[in-house]
């Protein structure tokens, strides 16, 4: 069985994605508001990324300016959600409920643009879905405002693929080294409107909660810098996303073993829990199995 080298990117991107969402709920913890995580990881993306217009092709501008807009906008929403469901709720259940994005982004792909999507990423997708909702299940044990996590995560889910389809059917018209730093530059701008938003000072936010923001900032520009290259680059966004998908299982393996490092609490959920999360790691990885063959 080949496996496609690319394919291990978004492999690791869903271990740095539970790492960073990690850090970032710690440092809401510590009363960082979603206004100032979102401003924080956009303005350090946006720059992070200009050094790519070294790269950039001389060929002429396309016409349609509005592409890396839309898609800057859609991918800003979804991190809004996303951020403020993990702020409010539990990792364990906003990473795996965001794996049923998988299906979205093959059924975008499909319906927007007729890309041809191979039977067995359909049936893959599939049992992502089924495993997410396996990992996510937590033996019966309340949740914190669970319906208004699994809305926020489900809406979020759908943003991100609607931008992940746009983005890899048009960033090859603009160029990666024109489009990428293009979209997030322009996430950075539209950061600055957050600003309003903002309760207090800089100074005022604790120096342990910088200990968290930082790193989680970090870890989150790592992986959609890494993650918007694969699919502006290779343009096989619903394979990533399969295999992106075990970041569910990343979630789960990473609060129950070093969870309480990050002084999360999510790991004592009980054995009847255990069981069916490993039941969706078995689904995970013959998702994963169907996208390589």
């Amino acid at each position: 069985m080949h496996f496609p080298a690319h394919l291990f990117i978004p492999l690791v991107c869903g271990f740095i994605y539970v790492v960073g969402a990690l850090c970032l709920k710690r440092a809401a913890e510590h009363g960082v508001s979603v206004w100032r995580t979102t401003f924080v990881v956009n303005l350090t993306m946006a720059l992070s990324v200009q050094p790519l217009w070294w790269f950039a092709p001389a060929a002429p501008w396309p016409a349609e300016w509005w592409q890396p807009v839309v898609t800057a906008l859609l991918f800003m929403l979804a991190q809004l959600m996303i951020y403020l469901a993990i702020s409010h709720g539990d990792v364990s259940v906003t990473t795996p409920v965001m794996g049923t994005k998988s299906i979205l982004v093959a059924a975008l792909a499909s319906a927007l643009f007729a890309v041809k999507i191979p039977a067995a990423w359909w049936w893959a997708a599939a049992l992502c879905a089924v495993a997410v909702l396996l990992l996510g299940w937590n033996g019966g044990v309340p949740h914190r405002r669970v319906g208004f996590t699994i809305l926020l995560a489900s809406l979020s889910g759908f943003t991100y693929a609607l931008s992940d389809v746009l983005l890899q059917h048009w960033a090859p018209g603009w160029g990666l080294t024109r489009f990428i730093p293009l979209m997030f530059g322009l996430m950075g701008v539209f950061s600055f409107g957050f600003l309003a938003f903002f309760s207090g000072s800089w100074r005022e936010v604790e120096p342990v909660a910088w200990r968290w923001l930082v790193p989680g900032s970090l870890l989150m520009v790592l992986n959609n810098a890494a993650f918007a290259f694969t699919l502006a680059h290779w343009r096989d966004a619903t394979a990533a996303n399969v295999v992106y998908s075990s970041r569910g299982l990343w979630s789960v393996a990473l609060v129950w073993v070093v969870g309480h490092w990050f002084g999360n609490q999510e790991r004592h959920a009980g054995g009847a829990a255990m069981t069916s999360r490993l039941a969706g790691a078995a689904l995970m990885v013959a998702a994963i199995v169907l996208v390589v063959r």
